[in-house]
């Protein structure tokens, strides 16, 4: 566009079989600035068109004469309109013959944007092109922003399902790069000030930033976020912005979204190459600040699912005995093993106990329903509960029993699930009560393996405990209580997965130790739950 406001530069078609008017509508755009491309019928327009596909370089607009000897500009039209890649080209038709309203109505709604009469004078004709080319600009534009629009949308509702501040930063990243046509960073500081970065895909996947970078962009977060309050829209020159985020080893200003989140505790950064966010224009950073806020809401709730996995880490090793710590039973011999779930937001309610008795040693594998600090707190609860109660009681249903109404009185809306086993070291007799849990299983040295005929209902919902069942271990037995975390898979049947456990346990060489390794080798990698596992046998 020149200093009057008048579009100069585009390239126009002539398509004309009349070479002296050909040469007059070709001044006249030329003098006004225009590119022009002259040619004289309908066949030689497409195979232009296609010869100008190949580099790239489509017209602007083509003014169609109506009669051409090979095709009617009409129908020249519609196989410009036919054709994906020129569909968008505004078309203006002309002709010096006067052309009936019905055959110009019908060129309208082909998708002509203009009809000129000829001879014109220079401005109507230069007016003409204007308005085409505008038309086509503004209609192009809105068509990016609806496009823009859409992507914004599909990736606030990725983000929003992101299970880990990772996966949240990866599909930001993804989102921002599809937004703006661009390399895209995203940075989340938690409240530990751990760095969670996402990088888009259309990186190269070699020489990433170092712990250097990373630590530069944190201490930068801090700052430029410090008593922040809403989007902020900066830009960093290369020289302060660690190089190779977006190009491996190569320098780039960035243009950065800054936002807190709600707490105004944890900063949140989408970056993207300056150079490149300039072409994307004023819409382009209204979109990147709105997909920084939305990345920061969708942060928040895993924050505080970090946060609160923490506590119940803690809570969960401060009261399970660890290994090492084990109280002394005589006559028996115990191997534990809790391994926390590998998704971040998952905190389980799952606990095991060894209690020496007066009958014996009794043993214990529960798990408290759902995934929460509540359901961490319940645990430790029942665990209490339990150690209180077989002071001077040892029968494992009547303790069923108990820790039923315990989990009724306190916490009406909570279930639990727990195997209960008492143990005579003497004798080998085991009485087993099971609360909708897995029952034990009996690990042979014969190398096979059978689960304990033990069931009955969950904790919680009041229903009567059956008596406990009996049976008797033999000094090589070895008895494994495990809670489903450890075999537990989304779309597998459950009594599938018991069997691969059963197999699994037949199979695992002698000892403790190693029959608990062998089943977390083989089932306990990046599983959804906690696991919970204990094994004995008589010593």
């Amino acid at each position: 566009m020149d200093a009057k406001g008048k579009l100069t530069g585009t390239t126009v078609m002539v398509v004309d079989d009349a070479e002296a008017s050909r040469y007059a509508m070709g001044t006249v755009l030329s003098r006004a600035g225009h590119r022009v491309i002259p040619v004289a019928t309908g066949g030689e327009a497409l195979a232009e068109l296609d010869t100008r596909l190949r580099k790239g370089t489509l017209p602007d607009v083509a003014l169609v004469d109506v009669g051409l000897p090979d095709m009617s500009g009409f129908d020249l039209c519609r196989l410009f309109k036919e054709r994906p890649h020129t569909a968008r080209m505004p078309v203006v038709h002309f002709s010096a013959s006067a052309v009936p309203p019905a055959v110009h109505c019908a060129g309208m709604d082909m998708g002509v944007e203009a009809y000129l009469k000829v001879p014109a004078e220079p401005l109507e004709i230069e007016a003409v092109v204007r308005a085409a080319v505008r038309n086509a600009q503004l209609r192009a534009g809105d068509r990016a922003l609806v496009r823009r629009l859409t992507l914004l949308s599909e990736t606030i509702v990725t983000i929003q399902s992101a299970r880990t501040l990772q996966e949240l930063s990866d599909a930001a990243a993804e989102g921002l790069s599809r937004l703006t046509g661009t390399p895209g960073a995203v940075f989340v500081l938690d409240q530990e000030d751990m760095l969670y970065r996402g990088l888009s895909r259309d990186r190269i996947p070699v020489a990433l930033p170092d712990e250097d970078a990373d630590r530069a962009v944190a201490a930068l977060l801090r700052r430029l976020t410090r008593g922040q309050a809403g989007v902020q829209l900066t830009t960093v020159p290369a020289p302060l912005w660690p190089a190779g985020f977006f190009r491996p080893g190569v320098e780039h200003d960035a243009r950065l979204a800054l936002v807190v989140t709600q707490d105004g505790r944890a900063p949140v950064c989408l970056a993207a190459p300056a150079r490149g966010m300039r072409r994307v224009g004023l819409e382009g950073e209204t979109l990147l600040a709105q997909l920084a806020q939305a990345t920061a809401l969708a942060a928040q709730p895993l924050l505080m699912y970090k946060v609160e996995r923490h506590v119940a880490l803690t809570l969960q090793h401060s009261f399970l005995p660890q290994p090492h710590r084990l109280p002394e039973l005589p006559g028996i011999d115990v191997v534990v093993r809790y391994v926390p779930a590998s998704r971040q937001t998952e905190i389980g309610g799952d606990f095991y106990a060894a209690l020496r008795v007066d009958e014996g040693v009794l043993t214990a594998v529960g798990d408290v329903v759902g995934h929460s600090l509540d359901a961490a707190t319940v645990m430790v609860e029942l665990r209490h509960a339990l150690r209180a109660y077989a002071v001077d009681e040892s029968d494992p249903a009547v303790l069923a029993e108990r820790l039923d109404r315990t989990l009724q009185r306190y916490h009406p809306d909570t279930t639990a699930t727990v195997c209960l086993a008492l143990i005579d070291p003497d004798t080998g007799r085991t009485r087993i009560a099971n609360a909708g849990h897995i029952p034990p299983l009996i690990v042979r040295d014969t190398g096979t393996a059978d689960y304990a005929k033990a069931a009955g209902p969950l904790l919680g919902v009041g229903l009567p405990h059956p008596p406990a069942t009996e049976l008797f271990l033999e000094p090589t037995d070895r008895l494994l209580m495990v809670t489903d975390g450890l075999i537990e898979t989304r779309g597998t049947d459950l009594s599938a997965s018991l069997e691969h456990l059963r197999a699994a346990s037949s199979g695992a060489l002698p000892g403790l130790d190693a029959l608990c390794d062998t089943l977390l080798d083989t089932f306990g990698h990046d599983r959804e739950d906690d696991i919970a596992m204990l094994a004995l046998r008589l010593g």
